[in-house]
């Protein structure tokens, strides 16, 4: 793990101007991944500390933002389905303040370009979109981008004893449950003999 993180720091800090304009572009791919927005500000503390990889994560961020407006209004086939998801997880009346967003967006639970619907809908114009866009990926990207420059801090021992404590925690959180299909439950019994 240690010969992974100093690999990727060196590539970072080697990598001049190229390294911090391709981890923005992979803000705009990572849809394409289906990899989480929290995962790519935690690799940018990481990588370039937590204020250049805040900066690069609201530039990546917001680029994305962008794009995915760009996409809606493209596709709208997108937008109608991205707003029946929308009205059966939130609500068919629910509207957000941007501040309201911004909060929202710190929840590693909830979509980021649902939430990014929310913005487009209480949006008049394209310049309005993107300002509530940077102002709502903000927190995020310094939450946790600061959060990967803690991690990138710890010691090898300490990341293992994290990690070993959070096992148990992950075991206990599982689901508890049992799923039995129909065939196996309602399977015929064989008569068995006494003998």
């Amino acid at each position: 793990m240690g010969d992974v993180s100093s690999y990727l720091l060196t590539a970072a800090e080697t990598g001049g101007f190229l390294a911090p304009l391709l981890f923005i572009g992979f803000h705009l791919l990572r849809p394409l991944f289906f990899l989480p927005v929290i995962l790519i500000c935690i690799t940018g503390g990481i990588l370039f500390g937590a204020i250049a990889g805040t900066f690069y994560s609201v530039i990546g961020i917001t680029l994305s933002s962008m794009t995915f407006y760009k996409l809606v209004q493209w596709m709208p086939g997108m937008s109608s389905k991205l707003v029946q998801v929308k009205q059966k997880l939130m609500g068919k009346s629910s509207t957000f303040t941007t501040s309201q967003i911004a909060v929202l967006r710190l929840v590693p639970f909830i979509h980021f370009h649902l939430l990014s619907l929310c913005i487009l809908e209480i949006s008049t114009s394209f310049k309005e979109y993107a300002r509530s866009s940077f102002y709502s990926n903000i927190p995020l990207a310094v939450l946790y981008t600061s959060f990967g420059k803690w991690i990138s801090s710890l010691s090898p021992v300490v990341m293992f004893a994290l990690i070993l404590t959070l096992l148990p925690v992950l075991y206990l959180f599982r689901k508890k449950q049992m799923t039995i299909k129909w065939t196996e439950f309602f399977a015929e019994k064989t008569p068995t003999v006494k003998q």
